[in-house]
């Protein structure tokens, strides 16, 4: 369903200048430190089949941000190419990015990102509104909705009023209301207590039995991506470390710092 096909993504002035530099396999640090550029992703490449959930790990300027941008096609990889459904993210129109934005891609993210203006049902109806602007989210059935994260009787609440937990049940429920296939999760989790996390990763998990939906999950947390994921890829300064199964990682890390992530 998805495919990642050797990107590199280059913030700066001489993005040609430096892909050479790639090419000749000159380190990311000295390209960074002399050149005026930033390389947010290097050569790149992994596919991720429908039903998966595919978990990104790594420290802050690794690469996961920048990933999941590339996917939702809020930004363009200088060299390589993303494809959904076999199609080429960039060969797409400004129409077509919206589209796939409105009806194939739906995102999760860390700070739950909900509008402090508008009530439970108001929040979770945003993304069918963007769908269909003549959308009246009192005649839509949100029932089953609202039973599967847990927000029955919660419809009229407005965030404030919420806990950290049931701001992200809202979060996750505006995502799945658009019936989006695709779900991009920006540690979405991360700023939850440790109860309060294991029963969000429950959910995710009988959710995702139910709706089978295809899930790149980025976290920093290794328990959480070894139960959540299908497969893992864990990033350092833009470039795959390693990615596979999270069984087979912990048996056989490939080097010092994914030993440092396993402890």
């Amino acid at each position: 369903m998805i495919e990642f096909a050797n990107i590199t993504k280059i913030f700066g002035p001489n993005p040609q200048l430096i892909m050479n530099m790639i090419n000749d396999g000159v380190d990311n640090a000295v390209i960074n430190k002399n050149k005026g550029n930033t390389i947010g992703l290097r050569e790149v490449s992994f596919k991720l089949n429908e039903g998966e959930i595919l978990t990104i790990m790594g420290l802050s300027g690794s690469g996961k941000s920048t990933l999941l941008k590339i996917v939702n096609g809020l930004i363009h990889p200088t060299f390589g190419y993303v494809s959904l459904y076999n199609k080429k993210i960039d060969n797409l129109s400004s129409r077509e990015i919206r589209e796939l934005r409105l009806r194939s891609i739906s995102m999760v993210f860390q700070g739950h990102a909900l509008f402090p203006h508008r009530n439970v049902m108001k929040n979770i109806s945003f993304g069918l509104e963007l769908q269909d602007s003549s959308f009246n989210y009192r005649s839509y059935n949100f029932d089953q909705i609202l039973d599967q994260v847990g927000l029955s009787g919660f419809e009229e609440y407005y965030p404030h009023q919420l806990s950290g937990g049931m701001q992200q049940r809202v979060g996750l429920a505006r995502a799945l209301a658009t019936g989006a296939p695709i779900l991009l999760m920006d540690e979405p989790f991360s700023s939850l207590d440790s109860l309060t996390r294991r029963e969000m990763q429950d959910l995710l998990i009988s959710l995702q039995k139910r709706l089978n939906k295809t899930i790149i999950f980025v976290t920093h947390d290794f328990p959480e991506a070894l139960k959540l994921g299908h497969n893992m890829v864990i990033l350092r300064d833009g470039e795959i470390v390693q990615q596979g199964k999270g069984k087979e990682i912990v048996k056989n890390p490939i080097d010092d710092y994914v030993r440092e992530i396993l402890k």
